[in-house]
């Protein structure tokens, strides 16, 4: 059972749709049961880590036997509430954000771009993979028509600023930022940065510098 007042760390928190992702497929294989140590060298997370994040939430498997893979595919998509589908908007369709459309998170059933928004009249009232483009006049009043709070910026980095600021005055709570850009929100909206360039140089560096891989 889980202990509602455990608050649970960042990190576990990240690894729990790579758990989830795991035993969707194992599911669709046919697999009942997994041990600790599988679940380790299929994500690539030593055995350790994983049951600690899985202590978190309580009794999840059984010593000697593993884990139930129903039971903790059910129990994690309650967790991700996998069963409500979560409306995505996406800033900026240059050529990371026509991948995202194109891409649309397919094999996440719970997550979906719902609507997209740029300024190339080249683009807007267009479809891209089923996605509709709307030109950024109408960003405000779509997102709080269509009750969305989770938004992809991939816009340049000198106009990423006065855009977050719209989306924080349309009611979204999540960015996930893909500008290099180091953003200003208020402390009630979640952001991730996620910068391609900076995360390849330090994958260089850490080549280099560290050639054996150490556990996290």
């Amino acid at each position: 059972m889980t202990n509602d007042n455990v608050k649970i760390p960042q990190a576990t928190a990240k690894r729990l749709p790579l758990y989830y992702r795991f035993l969707l497929n194992l599911h669709s294989s046919g697999k009942q049961r997994v041990s600790s140590a599988e679940l380790s060298e299929a994500v690539k997370v030593d055995s350790a880590t994983i049951r600690r994040d899985f202590s978190y939430f309580g009794a999840l498997g059984k010593k000697g036997y593993g884990y139930n893979v129903n039971y903790l595919l059910t129990f994690f998509r309650k967790t991700l509430d996998q069963d409500e589908t979560t409306k995505v908007a996406l800033i900026g369709v240059g050529n990371l954000g026509t991948a995202f459309l194109n891409y649309n998170f397919s094999k996440n059933n719970n997550t979906k771009i719902e609507i997209a928004f740029d300024v190339d009249a080249g683009k807007v009232g267009k479809n891209i993979g089923n996605v509709p483009i709307f030109h950024m006049d109408e960003l405000d009043a779509k997102l709080i028509e269509e009750g969305i709070q989770v938004a992809i910026l991939t816009v340049p980095s000198s106009v990423a600023q006065p855009i977050t600021d719209r989306l924080v005055a349309s009611n979204i709570k999540g960015i996930l930022n893909f500008t290099p850009a180091r953003l200003n929100v208020p402390a009630d909206i979640r952001i991730h940065h996620i910068d391609l360039a900076v995360e390849l140089q330090s994958l260089i560096y850490f080549l280099k510098h560290y050639p054996t891989v150490e556990e996290e």
